[in-house]
């Protein structure tokens, strides 16, 4: 019988099933990262059309085309603006609401799924 002070770390076995859940870690977070990135920057896209000096928005369509040229400047391509952008006037105020959802596949029949809901309120300060 061996003894406890000989027994040090993990088996072959154990490095084995630790790598696998660490693979399939990365490979989940390697899918979704991206989905996430891509909103944080509609988010401050959105939120910067009040704020920015030179741009002059002053109806919802200025508002879509102003996300519009942000989603190409920093390259989102993946995303329909029509469908996940929507326009409302309150107030002399826009409030933007931006919801969608992004699926990416897994392993076959399963697949990972983001939704992302956010109500903004867009106007001169």
């Amino acid at each position: 019988m061996t003894s406890a002070d000989h027994q040090k770390g993990l088996s072959f076995i154990g490095w084995l099933v630790l790598l696998a859940i660490l693979g399939f870690a990365a490979s989940a977070a390697a899918k979704i990262v991206p989905h996430y990135m891509d909103y944080m920057t509609m988010k401050k896209i959105i939120e910067s059309a009040g704020t920015d000096r030179t741009a002059d928005v002053s109806s919802s369509g200025e508002l879509y085309a102003y996300v519009a040229k942000g989603m190409q400047v920093n390259n989102i391509r993946d995303l329909d603006l029509n469908k996940a952008l929507t326009v409302t006037t309150e107030n002399n105020r826009f409030l933007a609401h931006l919801k969608y959802e992004k699926r990416e596949p897994l392993i076959q029949n399963l697949d990972l799924v983001v939704k992302f809901d956010h109500e903004f309120s867009v106007g001169k300060p």
